[in-house]
């Protein structure tokens, strides 16, 4: 197994004298049971239960009292309890709504024990669920390899410490974009990174892609049990993924009869299982943006790798000098949507992009990101910085001075006017590679 960012939060929990049953959220196979796996080996007690085998949701479903349930627990899986620390792990716990109810009598009556549960589909269970522990439990979500994970697991960590430094050679801009445009091709699920570190093969992955595509797909009776709504999710999870860093239209989406209702209903559905998100734009440039939800609203999938598999624009990927002129830059902006919600582990946290409101000139900016109360307009582009038009009608309505455009270029900081008003910003250009310390490299501009 190769090391993942999560593990440094892990840890931190482990250590809080103010823990509380840790549940981890995340989409099938983005390596929760794996990286827990590896935690356990720091305690002294550790105890694995998956709630998809009958007989280990028979245990919790004992009704016996968790004194006697927690001896049982190192019976089933015949251990003797040693002195010190004890890891609990429940996996897929969303199909016991009893094993779920316990979270809470374990922070009441043994917060000694570590506990940790996890399911892919957990998001819906807690919006039906009356009995879940809320203020009982601590959220962690867990997401596909960032590309610092995925240069991590190939060898290659070394050459980002390098890329922060000022006297940056060129052979390491030109490799790390290199290897960017593999984690482009690749993606972050972690069987495809495993695989690709032992082949070296980008395009050796397709039985992984397959098989993912098809449990999300298999999940769609589990979103929604049946009924028409299933068939607008499984249509949603078959021709979905050629709209990725699309703004979209629920109405006939995807060339469908459906109904804007039913299509997002399906896409709410999904969104609470962390396979995709809208991402809503906001008009407002001052902090705290307000999403219009009424708009239509970019969507983002999980993951890039998938969706470069799904949509079929792989070889479009490969035979490409730079990847902001693959599908009109949507991959590349897409790619950047992954990276940025890498930089905050908060379950609420969201991306948005920022549009100019009704009348006059039109405006769109790719993303929006806060640092320190500040707000951040980036752009996904290439080209002169007279080019970057929205940014400048972002940076003229309000009072940023510091603005950051994503390229496949080196990184730099230029001391820029905006074309209307002459008001001066700084501009960083900021190489793909670099998006998972955009906000380090921010707080030295500002």
């Amino acid at each position: 197994m190769f090391s993942r960012d999560i593990q440094r939060e892990l840890n931190e929990w482990k250590n809080s004298s103010r823990r509380k049953p840790l549940l981890l959220r995340g989409a099938r196979q983005v390596g929760k049971t794996t990286v827990v796996n590896e935690f356990g080996r720091t305690f002294d007690n550790y105890l694995y239960f998956n709630l998809e085998r009958d007989e280990q949701k028979a245990l919790f479903e004992s009704r016996m009292s968790l004194d006697s349930l927690v001896d049982q627990m190192f019976l089933f899986h015949r251990r003797i309890r040693k002195t010190g620390t004890t890891l609990i792990f429940i996996d897929e716990i969303q199909n016991s709504v009893i094993a779920m109810s316990l979270l809470r009598y374990f922070y009441e009556e043994h917060p000694e024990l570590y506990v940790i549960a996890a399911g892919s589909l957990l998001e819906n269970v807690v919006d039906v669920n009356h009995s879940f522990p809320v203020g009982r439990v601590q959220y962690l979500p867990m997401r596909p390899c960032s590309f610092r994970e995925f240069i991590c697991a190939i060898g290659k960590d070394n050459l980002l410490t390098m890329a922060m430094e000022e006297s940056m050679a060129p052979v390491v801009h030109d490799e790390l974009m290199t290897l960017f445009n593999r984690y482009l091709l690749v993606g972050g699920m972690p069987a495809a990174v495993e695989a690709y570190a032992e082949s070296g093969d980008v395009l050796a992955q397709d039985d992984i892609y397959e098989t993912l595509l098809q449990s999300y797909r298999d999940d769609a009776e589990k979103y929604v049990r049946g009924g028409k709504l299933t068939d607008v999710v499984r249509f949603v999870l078959l021709q979905g993924w050629s709209s990725a860093g699309e703004i979209i239209s629920f109405s006939g989406f995807a060339g469908s009869d459906y109904k804007s209702r039913e299509v997002g209903e399906a896409f709410r559905l999904l969104e609470k299982a962390m396979l995709l998100e809208l991402v809503y734009p906001a008009t407002n440039t001052e902090i705290p943006l307000m999403p219009e939800i009424k708009r239509q609203p970019k969507l983002i999938w999980l993951d890039t790798g998938l969706v470069n598999y799904a949509a079929g624009v792989r070889n479009e990927i490969i035979g490409a000098k730079d990847i902001l002129d693959v599908w009109k830059g949507r991959i590349a902006e897409h790619v950047v949507a992954q990276e940025l919600l890498t930089l905050n582990n908060k379950i609420g946290q969201r991306r948005q992009f920022w549009t100019k409101g009704n009348g006059g000139e039109s405006a769109e900016v790719d993303f929006m990101w806060t640092v320190d109360s500040i707000l951040i307009p980036i752009e996904v582009k290439a080209g002169r910085n007279s080019h970057l038009r929205s940014l400048h009608s972002f940076i003229d309505a309000s009072s940023s001075s510091v603005a950051l455009r994503v390229w496949s270029g080196p990184l730099s900081v230029d001391e820029v006017k905006t074309t209307i008003k002459k008001k001066p910003f700084k501009l960083i250009n900021l190489p793909f590679y670099l998006v998972g310390n955009m906000e380090t490299i921010i707080r030295k501009v500002l």
